[in-house]
C-alpha cells in the first residue's frame, strides 16, 4: 500500500495514531431527501478525478471508485475488535485497500470476514463481535466526540489534542502541525 502522510510523518516525528470512527453516510444513506442526495452524489462524482489524482501524486496510491452508499458501521465496529487484538493498523489499511483499490463493500460481512482473516484475526470471532454489536458503544462514543469537535469529514487529524488538520494534506502540513504542538508544549519531541 502507498505511504500515507501519517506514515511519512512517523519517519521524522514520534507519533501515536489513535484511529477513531467516523461515518460519512450514517447507515449508508445521505442524511437528506432524494434531491439533496442526488446533489451530493453529483458533487462527489465531480471531485472524484481530482481526489484520485491527489492520491496518486501525493501518496503513490492508485484508487478506483469505491461503492457509494456503504454503511461503514460494521467495518468501524470491526476496527475496535482488531484494536483489542493489536491489529488495528493492519485492519484499517486492509479496509482502505479493499474499498478504494478492490472496490469491495465494507458493509458486506463476507468481505469483512476475509479482511479479518487476511490480517490474522479469526473471522468467526470477528464476525460474531461485529454482528452482535460488541463494540457498538465504542463506535458511538467516537461519533459523538467527532460531532462535539465539529468534525464534518475525513480524514481529520487532531494533533496534541489541540490542532485539527482536515483533508488529505501534504506531509509538510502535518509536520508543521506536529512542530507547532511541540513548540507550544502540547506534545514532546521524543
Amino acid at each position: 500500500m502507498a505511504e500515507s502522510g501519517l506514515d511519512s510523518l512517523s519517519q521524522t516525528h514520534s507519533i501515536t495514531v489513535d484511529w477513531r470512527a467516523y461515518e460519512l453516510l450514517p447507515g449508508g444513506k445521505f442524511p437528506g431527501g432524494p434531491e439533496q442526495a442526488a446533489k451530493f452524489r453529483t458533487m462527489i462524482d465531480s471531485k472524484q478525478d481530482e481526489m484520485f489524482t491527489t492520491a496518486r501524486e501525493r501518496f503513490g496510491l492508485e484508487m478506483r471508485a469505491g461503492a457509494f452508499g456503504v454503511d461503514s458501521r460494521p467495518a468501524l465496529e470491526g476496527s475496535k475488535f482488531a484494536r483489542l487484538h493489536g491489529l488495528e493498523l493492519e485492519y484499517v489499511h486492509a479496509c482502505f485497500k479493499a474499498h478504494w483499490q478492490a472496490g469491495l463493500r465494507l458493509d458486506d460481512y463476507t468481505a469483512l470476514g476475509t479482511i479479518a482473516a487476511g490480517i490474522g484475526l479469526s473471522p468467526i470471532e470477528f464476525l460474531a463481535a461485529v454482528q452482535n454489536g460488541a463494540h457498538r458503544a465504542e463506535v458511538q462514543a467516537d461519533l459523538d466526540e467527532a460531532r462535539a469537535l465539529g468534525i464534518s469529514g475525513v480524514p481529520a487529524m487532531i494533533f496534541g489534542e489541540r490542532f485539527l488538520v482536515s483533508g488529505a494534506q501534504p506531509v509538510d502540513v502535518l509536520r508543521r502541525a506536529a512542530d507547532e504542538c511541540i513548540a507550544q508544549g502540547y506534545a514532546s519531541a521524543d
